[in-house]
C-alpha cells in the first residue's frame, strides 16, 4: 500500500498513526478524550485531513526549562 499521504483527504486509523508517528492505543485515548475526531465508513473509522491538521495543531508546545547547574564548590 503506497502511503503518500501528501494528496489524501482521509486517513485509515492504521494510516493516521504512521503518519503522526503514534499507537494505535495513543490514538483511541485522544479519541475517547474527545481531542481528535474521527468518523465511520461502514466498520472502518477514518480521519480526516482538516481533523488530523486540527488535533496536531492542538497539541501542547514543549516547553523545556533551562537545566540549572550546580556550581562545584557548592555541591
Amino acid at each position: 500500500m503506497d502511503m503518500d499521504f501528501s494528496t489524501r483527504e482521509a486517513f485509515g486509523v492504521r494510516e493516521f498513526c504512521a503518519r503522526y508517528g503514534i499507537c494505535r492505543q495513543t490514538f483511541y485515548d485522544e479519541l475517547k478524550r474527545g481531542h481528535i475526531k474521527a468518523k465511520k465508513l461502514g466498520k472502518k473509522t477514518v480521519i480526516l485531513r482538516s481533523d488530523a491538521e486540527a488535533w496536531a495543531a492542538s497539541l501542547p508546545a514543549l516547553n523545556l526549562k533551562p537545566e540549572r547547574h550546580q556550581d562545584a564548590a557548592t555541591a
